[in-house]
């Protein structure tokens, strides 16, 4: 236990060593975490241990750090969670720059207050990194204290607000709350299937990012989302293993400031699509395991559009009609064959993700359109049997990531004209062709040899 918390008070001033150590040595009644029912006594100490623990990392967090610590309290425990979405906290509500809040990921997983994973292979660079590769997780005990911390305030005055299937139990509480205004910047939600009438008459005028996390097979938007007219950030989680089927999209049509939305094992009826096709102005959608959403043709300012894991055959309608994406990413889709002949069309793209499809035989002519695109990655795409001459017209591509491409023996030769190709990640029988062209024209290419790595580490929840 002592090199635990030596480990979190790494690096710090001897001042704030003291200033833990005080704080640690004092009573344990004083700083007692709340709601310890269990009589057994090594369980209690373990608690207190725990809380000294990480106590001392906490105190020693500047104000920027801890507001993000606390953060963590809006996410349930023990749950791999995209660090996107955590991300996207900070940067639309925080107002951090996107570099900064990234940085603060590995701060404080350094201090144990969480854990991160990442499927992102080690050969990218930070600056093509995707924070939809890396996810989050944190133990129950971490989250009591974020929670603890967090909420001291008065349930109308408290900045962020969770409000677990437990609370709504409490019909009188919410019945006396109705006509009030809360002043919540930030709300999750936790509950299990919700119907239309399950939900009370709430007031969030000021809440700028909502979480709601369930665990069923249908789930009722509640109507009091058209009182968030500050509303930036929309995260809709099914935690449950079967996707569900959600309802009451009509009321997504008022939130006009919404700028991100992220959806999560959910089935989007068509009946139900017209609120989500009225948000004008999302700069960030991002679907994981998602059926049903067939037409984004309306989001003309996606910047930043990501797919994971749809079982769709098809990509969505209107893909192509996107002029302001600059990062697009698919992946994990195993039914997706072909990608649509206007996909070239995305004339801004910088980022392109085309991994793990391994259904898809071909790129489109049409992608040599893409004049600006710095960073591809068309790895584990298995059925990929050539790269269109086209290619050779990316002339600002930076760096290519074509690890596991086991059927695409041979490069046509205008890869010869990739002058700005800094980086290329293969195998090593295509990886010779690759140090050809190197020595043709690419003077500056480096060729990473990589080896076949098979993962599941998707499944694991």
């Amino acid at each position: 236990m002592v090199s635990m918390i030596a480990n979190c008070m790494h690096g710090e001033s001897h001042k704030a060593w003291m200033r833990a150590t005080n704080k640690i040595c004092k009573r344990k009644g004083l700083y007692r975490l709340p709601q310890i029912s269990t009589d057994s006594l090594t369980d209690v100490l373990c608690q207190h241990l725990q809380y000294a623990l990480h106590f001392g990392s906490i105190d020693s967090l500047d104000d920027v750090l801890k507001e993000c610590f606390l953060d963590l309290g809006l996410f349930p425990a023990d749950k791999k969670i995209c660090a996107d979405a955590l991300l996207d906290i900070w940067v639309y509500v925080r107002k951090l720059p996107r570099h900064n809040a990234s940085a603060i990921l590995p701060e404080l997983a350094r201090r144990n207050l969480l854990d991160l994973t990442s499927n992102a292979r080690e050969s990218t660079t930070n600056q093509y990194g995707n924070a939809s590769e890396v996810y989050f997780s944190q133990h129950d005990g971490t989250r009591d204290l974020a929670l603890y911390f967090g909420h001291h305030d008065n349930i109308l005055h408290r900045k962020r607000l969770v409000i677990e299937r437990k609370d709504f139990c409490s019909l009188e509480k919410w019945e006396l709350l109705r006509d009030t205004a809360f002043e919540t910047q930030i709300l999750s939600i936790l509950t299990g299937p919700m119907d239309e009438n399950d939900w009370y008459d709430m007031n969030f005028p000021e809440t700028e990012a909502l979480f709601l996390f369930f665990s069923s097979t249908e789930y009722f938007l509640p109507q009091f989302l058209k009182s968030m007219k500050k509303l930036k950030f929309l995260m809709i989680y099914n935690c449950g293993s079967n996707k569900a089927i959600v309802k009451g999209l009509d009321v997504l049509s008022s939130l006009t400031q919404l700028k991100s939305v992220r959806l999560e094992r959910l089935i989007l009826p068509f009946v139900e699509k017209q609120g989500i096709e009225e948000l004008q102005n999302i700069e960030k959608l991002s679907l994981s395991l998602c059926e049903g959403f067939e037409n984004i043709s309306t989001f003309t300012k996606v910047q930043d559009f990501n797919l994971d894991h749809s079982n769709d055959s098809d990509l969505p309608f209107g893909i192509c009609n996107m002029p302001s994406t600059l990062s697009c990413s698919i992946t994990n889709c195993h039914q997706l064959q072909i990608l649509p002949y206007d996909f070239g069309n995305m004339i801004n793209l910088k980022m392109l993700r085309l991994s793990a499809l391994p259904r898809l035989e071909q790129l489109p002519v049409s992608i040599g359109k893409l004049v600006r695109l710095e960073y591809l990655d068309i790895s584990l795409c298995e059925g990929l049997k050539e790269l269109p001459k086209e290619i050779g017209q990316l002339k600002k591509l930076r760096e290519l990531d074509m690890r596991e491409c086991t059927r695409l023996m041979a490069l046509p030769s205008t890869v010869c004209e990739l002058s700005s190709l800094k980086l290329v990640t293969c195998d090593e029988t295509i990886g010779k062709q690759w140090l050809r062209a190197k020595n043709i024209s690419i003077l500056g290419l480096r060729v990473e040899f990589v080896e076949a790595r098979f993962s599941l580490d998707w499944l694991d929840d």
